[in-house]
């Protein structure tokens, strides 16, 4: 490395002189060519004789020669940036941040708040924390560009911006996000889930209902996300903790029809099926692929599910038949699904309870006294109850009607479609990949810690769960490039430090080399990696003009 002059003439006559740090490659045709790695701006405004001894510091550190005593250099601290920076060109290159800076342009804050978000998101996909522990991260375990430090304050009120826009904000994203990667919403996933909070006593948001995380003890949220078929997160709702998930559908409906996406096929699982709720999604055009309750004692779906006919072979583990039940306004499309692997362990599960029933009725049987509280809790046994019949003497057995209608549905689930234009087929793989959503959730509450919530208030309960959309919907844009999972790529991308540097003739940042694996990543990724000197400065002060 060496310190490099160049000129330029102004109107006048008069000659400015620049400075810079530079280093010779050369190209793949063998030519040596000279790459900038820094400017340091006018000589007349930096000590020259300063910055060519930090010239000569880095060219023995590159070479591995031993620096002088007066020139020696020592390591300050090393901090990760491969996993920050690669985020932030996504965060640049899907017009997250133009999206934001565009909704600041009308606000005054004194603190740059694309930025603050951003480093929200960032710590949410490389190490979830609360947002005190955040700014401390940003300030000494990681390296964000344009953020030495972030105060909390400013991390909430950053989250405050978030919740007042963050439907215009999912709004743009998403299509700035669509139109960059060719993504299809014809398909249209939605899901919910809960999170629960430390406390005991209900308020607006957080209510007591029924728990996804098995936490009935604890006051929770519902939250409902919206997929598309490549999983990337369309938007996220925040429901109180007490909301029915057949509830969620009318809500879901009406805020994606302002967004024009089109012919939409909403998809979602059983329990938000309902008559209100197909009816009111084929509004406006619209359409639905649901799963039914085939338990449910529903006469059309009993029906459904007797007719005979041939399954056709969609794939080595799926099998589809059509039914068409009702003529008319009351027609209704059904398309029966069947699994044979899945088929088969139904087969030997239901064999080994039965196995395990035998064995409980001969012992209810042997014994006396307590033979009528071992009966009702047989009877009423969730494993064994629907299995059991009790004869007019009060005698209990094996109900071998029940065990028959279970064997009709091994390996089987229903599904319901409105839309015509779509094959038997289109419907069963389409619903298959309602799994997106669950990988989505599960995403969220294992790599992205959406819980704990460290937050009271309900505005900034809803701006963490849309940080925690954000850190997802990047999440899955890597995950798309590199066709590896997220915990792999961020371990891998964590090993991209830079290490700063001190010494008598000024300060310089220097990323470590790159291994064939990271190389690889940043490729995928389509993105140049960290440029090697990532800063460089003088120590001695600025010479005067």
């Amino acid at each position: 490395m060496y310190l490099r002059t160049t000129r330029r003439s102004n109107k006048d006559g008069s000659v400015v002189e620049y400075l810079q740090l530079a280093h010779n490659v050369r190209d793949p045709g063998g030519q040596s060519k000279v790459h900038v790695v820094y400017n340091f701006g006018r000589s007349d405004q930096v000590d020259p004789e300063a910055l060519r001894r930090l010239a000569r510091s880095l060219q023995r550190l590159d070479t591995g020669a031993a620096p002088s005593h007066g020139d020696e250099l020592s390591v300050v601290r090393s901090r990760p940036l491969g996993g920050a920076y690669a985020l932030d060109v996504l965060w640049q290159r899907l017009g997250i941040a133009e999206q934001l800076r565009t909704l600041l342009a009308e606000r005054e804050f004194s603190t740059d708040i694309e930025r603050t978000l951003f480093a929200l998101v960032a710590n949410r996909c490389l190490d979830p924390a609360s947002k005190l522990a955040a700014s401390e991260w940003v300030g000494e375990d990681v390296v964000i560009r344009g953020m030495e430090h972030l105060d909390v304050q400013h991390a909430y009120r950053a989250m405050d911006f978030l919740v007042e826009n963050a439907e215009a904000i999912q709004e743009r994203v998403f299509f700035a996000v669509a139109s960059l990667l060719n993504l299809e919403v014809d398909l249209l996933f939605f899901d919910t889930t809960s999170t629960y909070f430390e406390v005991e006593e209900e308020d607006e948001l957080r209510r007591f209902g029924h728990s996804k995380d098995s936490r009935a003890d604890r006051p929770q949220v519902v939250i409902g996300m919206a997929v598309t078929r490549e999983g990337i997160p369309v938007r996220v709702w925040v429901f109180p903790g007490n909301t029915a998930d057949a509830a969620t559908v009318r809500r879901v409906k009406d805020d994606l029809r302002g967004w024009r996406l089109g012919r939409v096929v909403f998809v979602a699982d059983r329990g938000l099926a309902g008559e209100e709720n197909v009816r009111y999604l084929q509004r406006a055009g619209g359409h639905y692929i649901v799963g039914e309750r085939m338990r449910a004692g529903i006469k059309a779906v009993d029906e459904a599910m007797a007719r005979p006919g041939r399954y056709a072979v969609v794939r080595d583990n799926l099998e589809v038949k059509e039914v068409t039940v009702g003529d008319g306004e009351v027609r209704h499309r059904y398309v029966v699904c069947r699994n044979p692997v899945e088929a088969e362990r139904d087969r030997q599960r239901r064999e080994q309870m039965l196995a395990d029933l035998d064995v409980q009725l001969v012992e209810l049987h042997q014994i006396s006294g307590v033979h009528a509280k071992r009966a009702c809790a047989l009877r009423i046994s969730k494993r064994f109850g629907r299995y059991v019949r009790q004869s007019s003497t009060g005698r209990l057995s094996v109900n071998m009607a029940a065990v028959h209608d279970e064997e009709r549905l091994d390996g089987k689930y229903l599904l319901r479609s409105s839309d015509d234009t779509l094959s038997a087929e289109d419907i069963a793989l389409g619903y298959k990949q309602l799994l997106e959503v669950e990988r989505g959730w599960r995403d969220l509450k294992h790599h992205l810690d959406l819980r704990p919530v460290y937050h009271r208030r309900e505005n900034r309960i809803v701006a963490h769960v849309v940080l925690c959309f954000l850190a997802l919907l990047l999440v899955r844009v890597v995950e798309r490039s590199t066709n590896q999972p997220w915990p792999r790529v961020r371990r891998e991308l964590q090993r991209v430090v830079l290490v700063d540097f001190a010494g008598a003739a000024g300060r310089v940042s220097q990323r470590s080399e790159l291994t064939p694996a990271q190389g690889q990543l940043f490729d995928a990724l389509a993105m140049p990696p960290p440029a090697r000197i990532w800063s460089a400065s003088s120590s001695a002060p600025p010479s005067a003009a």
